[in-house]
């Protein structure tokens, strides 16, 4: 356990802080283990820090952010109702501080579609893509992207609801079982190359991350359940090219309007061009999560970690 600490001073500036997790999405699960570390590691540090379970059975979760006692939120919830901009309207209502981006940023990056144009229409490499629904020609959607594709839910995270389609029979199938989580869908072309993950820390890069996993590709089981997923530090890029994903990266996390903390997702295509997949505005922070396994590599502990996620929390409405 580390042995990082805050000062008395710190402790009292920064005041009571909940640790808000659970909520109600497909991401529950992951968000309660999530905070459970997250609290650990405040708690280790130092912070006054209490957990608050949203959405807990029988809990209204406005009337537990009402009547609980907090100066500061540290927001660890994933999927709807946490990290798409519903919680933060309402903290900025209360004015109080929260880590993580803000009420828009939250919104479109939640937002596969509109996160997707809005880094097309800045210039920004993304995968073709088509938006599906139950009148789409589907044999139209697969002329034109070709297979494979890969089938996601526009608002759902940690690989919920996607399947890799190599058909047009599986592509229904996929479409069918995507919109059991979601109304909104879209097919994506399939990029065959290396995937890399780029954690942000207070504007900072932490070491980028290449994965590599025997599944079909990155997906629920191979993030929090497999053994046999690689995360590996040697990107095997040279010094050029290193610098060109950082870029991308860092610039494609600013064109949303994140702050604070966050990872982006990228992968190298069959041309060599990296090609943006998606932003994660309130990554995980479990023992198989990404950010805390790039804070190590970069020599911050978890306890160092949550801690500076914390000084940057900040409320748009503060005065």
């Amino acid at each position: 356990m580390s042995l990082f600490s805050i000062s008395v001073k710190e402790r009292d500036a920064i005041g009571r802080v909940a640790v808000l997790m659970g909520g109600d999405s497909a991401e529950r699960s992951i968000s309660l283990k999530s905070g459970s570390e997250v609290l650990k590691g405040l708690q280790v540090a130092g912070v006054n820090a209490f957990a608050i379970d949203l959405c807990a059975e029988g809990a209204d979760p406005v009337e537990q952010l009402l009547n609980a006692e907090f100066d500061c939120a540290f927001l660890i919830l994933h999927g709807r109702g946490g990290e798409d901009g519903t919680l933060q309207g309402l903290l900025e209502m209360m004015k109080k501080p929260y880590t993580g981006s803000g009420v828009a940023a939250s919104a479109l990056g939640m937002d596969k579609l509109r996160c997707k144009q809005l880094w097309m229409g800045a210039g920004y490499p993304t995968p073709a893509f088509a938006e599906l629904n139950n009148k789409t020609d589907f044999h139209q959607v697969a002329q034109t992207l070709g297979f494979p594709l890969m089938v996601k839910p526009v608002h759902e995270g940690s690989s919920i609801g996607m399947s890799r389609v190599q058909n047009l029979q599986q592509l229904q199938d996929a479409y069918a079982e995507a919109a059991q989580y979601d109304n909104q869908v879209i097919a994506e072309q399939w990029i065959q190359g290396a995937e890399y993950t780029m954690a942000i820390l207070n504007d900072q890069l932490l070491p980028v991350i290449r994965l590599e996993t025997t599944h079909d590709f990155y997906d629920f089981n191979a993030k929090y359940e497999a053994n046999d997923t690689r995360y590996l530090f040697d990107h095997q890029l040279n010094d050029d090219r290193y610098k060109e994903l950082e870029a991308l990266a860092l610039t494609a996390f600013h064109a949303v309007g994140c702050r604070g903390w966050g990872r982006v997702d990228l992968m190298m295509d069959s041309d060599g061009q990296f090609q943006l997949l998606e932003v994660n505005t309130l990554p995980g922070m479990t023992d198989h999560s990404l950010v805390p396994m790039a804070a190590k590599q970069a020599g911050i502990s978890f306890a160092e970690l949550v801690v500076e996620i914390l000084r940057t929390a900040r409320c748009d409405r503060e005065e």
